[in-house]
């Protein structure tokens, strides 16, 4: 098959590993990193791209497979155009990343406030730590003044009590040693617990390989669209597109 792939940045060195080890043709899209912190940008930005169904010498695509979770509801109500639109069944990128939805809601359900770092959010966002920190204080501070940066910055600082864990996503890619480190060093900074879990590959293998198993994805065809199912196992569902 030829298939369109469109992932988030945060995901691209998985997203380019498994699609280079696929039989089938895969072009894969990237999208800025941190769209899902404004959920219709991300839904306008992706729905943009979905509608693209040829590749750059106009020839068609198969499917188009979205790297993306459900991600703030970011991707409800994407249509599928003239072909299928492929999504995993999850909340957001960790589940790609540790290669099930159970493994995510198992560690979630045993781990009191976890705030997720991998090779890509490392390299792609400026993660909590002590460099964040200190970057984000020099900002206010050249905006704001010394005494107005201090009290910005605990304000800000308040939203890492919900915190516990910095938890470590590791799929053994070039630099993987550097980030662990990394990701040990902001936890002890922030007097938090560090753990680290092995990645796997079988989610985002499965889904360029187009092993489409109705439990790990969600097949969206033409005239449906993208609708959250979250009070179910599916966690997203295919739903008509209503008549204009």
């Amino acid at each position: 098959m030829r298939l369109k792939y469109i992932v988030c940045k945060a995901i691209q060195r998985e997203a380019y590993y498994c699609a280079a080890r696929s039989a089938n043709i895969v072009d894969v899209v990237i999208m800025p990193q941190g769209l899902h912190n404004e959920p219709d940008k991300l839904r306008s930005q992706v729905q943009a791209e979905v509608d693209r169904i040829v590749d750059i010498q106009e020839r068609p695509y198969d499917a188009i497979l979205l790297g993306y979770g459900l991600c703030s509801n970011g991707i409800a109500d994407i249509k599928a155009p003239a072909i299928p639109i492929v999504v995993a069944r999850g909340h957001d990128c960790i589940t790609l990343l540790l290669g099930s939805k159970e493994l995510y809601q198992s560690y979630f359900d045993s781990h009191r406030g976890i705030y997720w770092y991998s090779t890509g959010w490392i390299e792609n966002s400026l993660q909590p730590g002590k460099e964040r920190y200190e970057q984000t204080l020099q900002s206010y501070k050249e905006k704001y003044g010394d005494d107005n940066a201090e009290y910005l910055m605990q304000m800000e600082q308040n939203w890492f009590k919900e915190y516990s864990w910095a938890t470590f996503i590791d799929w053994g890619l070039v630099d993987s040693a550097k980030y662990r480190q990394y990701t040990k060093e902001c936890a002890a900074y922030l007097k938090w617990n560090y753990d680290e879990l092995k990645g796997d590959k079988s989610l985002l293998q499965k889904m360029v390989d187009g092993q489409w198993d109705n439990d790990l994805f969600l097949v969206v065809k033409p005239g449906k669209k993208i609708s959250p199912d979250v009070n179910n196992r599916g966690i997203i569902k295919a739903v008509d597109i209503p008549c204009a």
